[in-house]
């Protein structure tokens, strides 16, 4: 089959303001919207830039607005769309050209968070442990790999980017709800913050644009809770 692949496409060097082409692309039912883009950059227009790495739906570098839908091109199958596609950047970040945004806004908020443990005290000689249920209350938000698909979603974001966003509440929560953490308090001082958690307006377009089926939504509801109701 061919298919129809409309990309909006944007050179700082040399355009005013992006415009979309169109390309004829030969792809079978299986094919990934990836296998589409590098038809067109090894065959046709070899300038087509975007980014992208393992290319197996787990690294989230090539998140991309897909046929109105914030998606993985790595993991949208042809089947799943038809003959007519169109491919867009990411809302909310700027454009450094065609299909690549810059993510240092989104990697910034991400690293205010402090996505890592914090635990003062003497490390064992095994591993922290914990239990199986200590583990599963934050076991959906590991899951996050920080494609931006969540956060760009969001309307919120799009009208102001100083909010922290759903990818960093999310990664935030992950670490809150650890046991084994002892930075719970600082992040929730964080995310008490006017750009922080009480900016969420429930959309459910963060857990909707969730690669990995995150429950997004119920993450960030999770930590207004935590505050609301933590000892002073």
């Amino acid at each position: 089959m061919d298919v129809t692949l409309r990309v909006r496409r944007f050179n700082p060097e040399t355009d005013q303001a992006s415009h979309v082409e169109t390309y004829q692309v030969p792809a079978e039912p299986m094919d990934r919207v990836l296998d589409l883009l590098h038809y067109v950059k090894w065959n046709i227009d070899g300038s087509l830039t975007f980014r992208r790495s393992c290319a197996h739906g787990v690294c989230g570098s090539d998140a991309m607005l897909i046929n109105g839908a914030n998606r993985l091109a790595c993991k949208v199958l042809v089947r799943e769309l038809g003959e007519q596609i169109s491919v867009e950047p990411l809302r909310g970040l700027a454009v450094k050209k065609d299909l690549l945004v810059d993510m240092d806004p989104f990697f910034d908020s991400y690293r205010e968070v402090l996505p890592f443990l914090i635990n003062d005290e003497p490390a064992p000689d095994t591993e922290r442990r914990q239990s199986p249920e200590q583990r599963r209350r934050f076991d959906d938000t590991t899951k996050c790999i920080l494609c931006a698909a969540c956060t760009t979603s969001c309307p919120v974001f799009w009208a102001d980017e100083r909010y922290f966003g759903p990818a960093s509440i999310v990664n935030a929560h992950r670490f809150i709800f650890d046991s084994r953490d002892q930075g719970g308090a600082e992040r929730l001082d964080l995310l008490n913050d006017k750009e922080g958690v009480w900016r969420c307006r429930t959309t459910f377009n963060c857990t909707d644009a969730c690669p990995r089926g995150i429950k997004v939504t119920q993450a960030i509801q999770e930590v207004k809770r935590a505050l609301l109701f933590r000892k002073p």
